[in-house]
């Protein structure tokens, strides 16, 4: 216990520094500049020269005589007692392995430290992948780990005081040695360790639905079959979205067009802000609304900044949109969804209403982080945003075809996955869906769901066809997506990881 509170004391204050120097004005340095050249050329020679080919010397040279080295899975290490386990464990000359480091593309952060003007070190944080091989074997990648590494200019030369090594995660190849998510007792008790009533994953390879796994129970003594229904919250958004871009390919709705043309809320009727609102600003959620009205004290609708000018998440957007449709198509949003996503795709287990075709014997109860048990959400009308029912199976459907841009022009298409909005750093809203740059042109779609008792998120990764689905029906349920993201997904999983934890 002691050595984990020393080593979260370390990166605490690593941090703590890292987040006054920019506070006073010291950012993050530039991909360019001369620091990060140089920090990026040690970094070289410590892994690429030093650790994957066992050049102990040239490893010895580049740290600092008081180096510590603080490893969440081991202990603290003082430099003689981490260069002995180097040289005689990864790099002893009978060992059964050969180890290679690799840095993600992209991970690496660098800010100055300076002390009365004058540059005395550096912070760089990144990602790095580590690989095994044996004697005629391929080879494989083992872990992900994030990194933080203290650098000091020590007589012109920089050497490495402190080193942190943390969040280590199994890439998707290695996850396979464990038999976490491929052995049914091991996973029952993982999430009984975690407190996880149920958990249903679908797997997309090649952009068809290409496994579901179900697991847990949906009540004390009754597993939870494979055609599990779950209240899927915030994932009835994408499923809106792609109804309305369908009808915007075919020509008959248009992004751009303001809604107030066939819809206007009593709220909002006497506000010029009205004339504004389009499905590109609601899709995007920049239409300047609450979430819900329900949060406002009047309890009426408003607009909380001019629309298209900013973001914010917004359930009334979609409802608004809802009752556009409507007016425009006389016809309810299931009407219109089931015309042209639910029925073409045989999602004979969604639907909008809780009604009698619900079959209750398989629906996911949904409980807080206590064990109790909250009573389903029975909506008996439409909500364009929130409380979809659905099976691991038919929303994968519905995410393959996302995939394959059925039903949609490259236009609409182009303009789903463009970034109409930035929400954070690498991160961004489309049409309909959250956006994640990955580097190197490659990006990730998503859509995450919360409610009282229900977690749920999925990923596309449009460029390899592939995606994941996470059904979960507990309050906290995002505390486990970590582990399920790495194991599927690999470098690309923890990238998205690392974006969300920035």
């Amino acid at each position: 216990m002691k050595i984990n509170h020393t080593f979260f004391q370390l990166k605490a204050f690593l941090i703590g520094m890292l987040l006054f120097h920019i506070q006073f004005g010291f950012s993050q340095e530039i991909k360019n500049s001369a620091l990060y050249k140089t920090i990026l050329s040690k970094d070289s020679l410590l892994f690429n020269i030093g650790f994957n080919t066992c050049d102990v010397k040239q490893f010895e040279n580049l740290y600092t005589e008081d180096f510590e080295f603080y490893h969440d899975k081991d202990s603290i290490s003082d430099k003689a007692r981490f260069l002995k386990t180097f040289t005689s464990g990864i790099c002893s000359p009978d060992r059964k392995y050969n180890y290679r480091r690799e840095l993600i593309d992209g991970s690496t952060e660098i800010y100055p430290l300076y002390k009365n003007g004058v540059l005395y070190g550096a912070i760089q944080m990144g990602t790095h992948r580590f690989y095994e091989s044996s004697a005629g074997n391929t080879e494989q990648a083992g872990s992900f780990a994030k990194f933080t590494h203290l650098w000091l200019l020590k007589n012109k030369d920089w050497k490495l005081a402190r080193s942190l090594s943390y969040n280590h995660q199994m890439t998707s190849s290695t996850a396979g040695k464990s038999n976490l998510f491929d052995n049914g007792p091991e996973t029952e008790k993982w999430l009984k360790e975690n407190k996880i009533p149920a958990l249903g994953i679908g797997i997309i390879a090649d952009g068809k639905l290409k496994q579901v796994k179900v697991f847990g129970e949906l009540k004390p003594g009754v597993t939870a079959p494979y055609n599990t229904i779950w209240n899927v919250a915030s994932l009835t958004k994408p499923i809106t979205a792609i109804t309305t871009l369908k009808l915007v390919s075919s020509g008959k709705w248009d992004l751009d067009e303001p809604l107030y043309k066939y819809w206007t809320d009593p709220d909002i009727a006497q506000d010029p802000y009205l004339k504004l609102l389009t499905t590109r600003i609601v899709l995007s959620h920049q239409t300047g609304f609450p979430n819900w009205r329900d949060f406002n004290e009047s309890k009426k609708l408003d607009f909380k900044f001019k629309p298209g000018t900013k973001y914010q998440y917004s359930g009334e957007g979609f409802e608004y949109l809802r009752k556009a449709l409507e007016k425009k198509f006389h016809k309810t949003l299931d009407q219109l969804a089931s015309e042209l996503v639910f029925e073409p795709l045989k999602m004979t287990d969604t639907q909008f209403i809780w009604n009698d075709k619900t079959d209750i014997s398989r629906y996911a109860i949904n409980y807080d982080n206590k064990g109790n048990a909250y009573e389903p959400t029975k909506n008996k009308t439409v909500n364009a945003a929130d409380d979809l029912l659905t099976t691991i199976e038919d929303y994968s459907k519905f995410l393959c075809s996302v995939l394959n841009s059925d039903g949609l022009s490259k236009k609409v298409f182009d303009e789903m996955k463009a970034h109409q909005v930035t929400t954070k750093k690498d991160k961004y809203f489309g049409l309909g869906f959250e956006i994640y740059d990955l580097g190197n042109g490659n990006y990730a779609l998503s859509h995450g769901g919360a409610d009282k008792g229900v977690q749920t998120i999925f990923i596309l990764l449009p460029k390899t066809k592939q995606g994941l689905v996470i059904f979960t029906n507990v309050d906290d349920g995002y505390k486990i997506y970590e582990n399920i993201v790495v194991h599927y997904l690999g470098a690309d999983g923890q990238k998205i990881v690392d974006i969300e934890t920035k």
